[in-house]
C-alpha cells in the first residue's frame, strides 16, 4: 500500500510540474517578477537578494540529500552519478552565487528581493527536488534500461549539461562583476553578451536539455518545459529592457536568449 501511494503522490507532483508551465509562460509575458532590473514595490517585505538566492534555493540541496538515501536505487553508480551532477548546478545555485553576490553588490543600494517571490521558488524547487531526486533513486528503471544506451545518452547529456553550466557560471560572474563596480547598471560586453542579452539564462536551459537526455524521463523533461517557460519569457523582458534603457548604444545585433534566433 505504501509503494501504491508514494506512486501515485509521485504521478501527481509530475503531473502538477507539467501543469504549471503553461500558466507560468503566459502570466510572464505580461509581468515580471519584481526582482533584479523589474524591481518595483507593492509585492510585500523584503530581504536581502543574497539570503533570498540562498533560501529559495536550499530545497534542492537539502531535500534531495534526505529523499535519496531511501530509494531503492540509493547505492547504484549511475543513481549516484546522476545527482550529483544535479546537485552541482545547486551547490552553485544555492551557494556559491549567493556569496559572490554579497561580496560584490553595493550592500546599501541593492534593491530588497521580495519574500512573496521567493517563497513561491521555494515551493517549486520542494516540488522539483522530489521530482528528480525521487526518479534517479527509486523509480528509473536501470536494469530494464540497456546499459550502453544509458551510457551514451549519458555521454552525450554530460557534455551538454557542463557545457550550459559553464555559459551560466561565467556570466553570472559577469553581472556581478558589473553589480561590484557600482553606478547602476552597464551593458555587458564580451564572450556570449556578444550574441545574446542573457546567457546566463541561455546556460541554464542548455544545463536541463542536457540534464533531460541524462535522465532520460518525464521529470526531466518536465522540468527542461519548465525553465523554459519561466526564463524565455524573462530573458525577452530584459532584452526589451536594456534596448529600451540604452538606445542607440545597444548591439542592435544581439537576441535575447537563443543565439541567432530568439
Amino acid at each position: 500500500m505504501a509503494t501504491s501511494s508514494d506512486q501515485i503522490f509521485f504521478n501527481n507532483c509530475l503531473l502538477c510540474l507539467y501543469l504549471i508551465g503553461p500558466p507560468t509562460f503566459i502570466s510572464l509575458r505580461f509581468l515580471q517578477a519584481p526582482y533584479g532590473k523589474h524591481n518595483r514595490p507593492g509585492w510585500g517585505p523584503t530581504i536581502s537578494p543574497p539570503l533570498a538566492w540562498f533560501l529559495m534555493e536550499s530545497p534542492t540541496l537539502w531535500l534531495t540529500l534526505l529523499l535519496f538515501p531511501y530509494g531503492q536505487h540509493s547505492t547504484n553508480p549511475q543513481a549516484l552519478i546522476l545527482i550529483t551532477l544535479f546537485l552541482l548546478h545547486y551547490i552553485n545555485r544555492a551557494c556559491l552565487y549567493p556569496l559572490r553576490l554579497y561580496r560584490n553588490t553595493i550592500r546599501k543600494t541593492a534593491p530588497g528581493f521580495p519574500v512573496s517571490v521567493a517563497l513561491m521558488a521555494f515551493v517549486f524547487n520542494l516540488l522539483n527536488a522530489y521530482l528528480q531526486s525521487r526518479w534517479v533513486s527509486h523509480y528509473k528503471d536501470y536494469e530494464g534500461d540497456h546499459h550502453g544506451l544509458f551510457w551514451l545518452r549519458f555521454c552525450v547529456g554530460l557534455v551538454v549539461f557542463l557545457g550550459g553550466m559553464s555559459v551560466n557560471v561565467w556570466s553570472d560572474r559577469v553581472l556581478v562583476g558589473l553589480k561590484k563596480e557600482g553606478g547602476g547598471y552597464k551593458i555587458p560586453r564580451g564572450g556570449w553578451f556578444e550574441l545574446v542579452s542573457c546567457p546566463n539564462y541561455f546556460g541554464e536551459i542548455v544545463e536541463w536539455v542536457g540534464w533531460a537526455v541524462m535522465a532520460w524521463s518525464w521529470a526531466g523533461l518536465g522540468f527542461l518545459l519548465y525553465t523554459c517557460a519561466n526564463l524565455v519569457p524573462r530573458a525577452r523582458a530584459n532584452h526589451r529592457w536594456y534596448l529600451e534603457k540604452f538606445g542607440e548604444d545597444y548591439p542592435k545585433s544581439r537576441k535575447a536568449v537563443i543565439p541567432f534566433l530568439y
